[in-house]
């Protein structure tokens, strides 16, 4: 049944590199000029768009991934992922998340119940979680959104053009605002006003000939 499927979709024009071991359910919907590459699994009510990638082992349910999007060694729950975007490798994103164009997804980012708009780039070791991030948004490795106080979740707002520095913590709720920069190291916990930097990091202290003395 299986190779039954996926007969169908080549006979529309989407190609399969192996079509031995790509696993497509019924109800999918794939565009013509699709690439599926080895072992990938589409799942539930999925719809591929045209001249997309779906690389090897991605994982990908009940999600809508629209034209030109190269997803690579990623899963893909219950969301939205727009026009030339590109995805992975190992990305997760989990469920409610809406990505929009031109968006760079990197690899071990993580993102959930969240809104990324056009061009944003989360390139790499970045966890978003319960956020509405803006248009053009710069994350720096190893970012992470706080949203979970031990009892509830709460949700943080980037706008557009921010930057935001290699190991920030945004302790939500907070808010930074446009063409805001957050210095590398940083855990925000106060809104950051547009066109300001936010540091919020101790002052190195260097102990000279510490190691002799002891």
């Amino acid at each position: 049944m299986n190779l039954d499927i996926i007969k169908k979709h080549k006979d529309n024009g989407v190609v399969f590199v192996d079509e031995n071991t790509a696993y497509i359910d019924e109800s999918v919907v794939i565009g013509e000029g699709t690439v599926i590459e080895p072992n990938v699994y589409l799942r539930a009510n999925t719809v591929i768009g045209k001249n997309a990638l779906i690389g090897f082992c991605c994982d990908i349910s009940n999600s809508e991934i629209a034209d030109n999007v190269t997803v690579k060694h990623s899963v893909i729950i219950d969301s939205f992922i727009d026009e030339g975007t590109t995805i992975g490798p190992f990305a997760y994103i989990r469920p409610n998340c809406k990505v929009g164009k031109n968006v760079k997804i990197g690899d071990f980012v993580e993102i959930k119940n969240s809104t990324i708009d056009d061009g944003t780039k989360l390139s790499h070791l970045t966890y978003v979680g319960d956020a509405d991030v803006g248009k053009s948004v710069n994350f720096g490795c190893g970012t992470v959104v706080v949203n979970y106080d031990g009892k509830k979740k709460h949700r943080t707002i980037i706008k557009d053009n921010a930057f935001i520095g290699c190991n920030t913590n945004l302790v939500s709720p907070v808010v930074v605002e446009e063409y805001a920069y957050t210095a590398a190291g940083s855990t925000i916990t106060e809104d950051v006003p547009k066109d300001s930097l936010a540091i919020a990091r101790a002052r190195q202290v260097v102990k000279k000939d510490w190691v002799k003395s002891r």
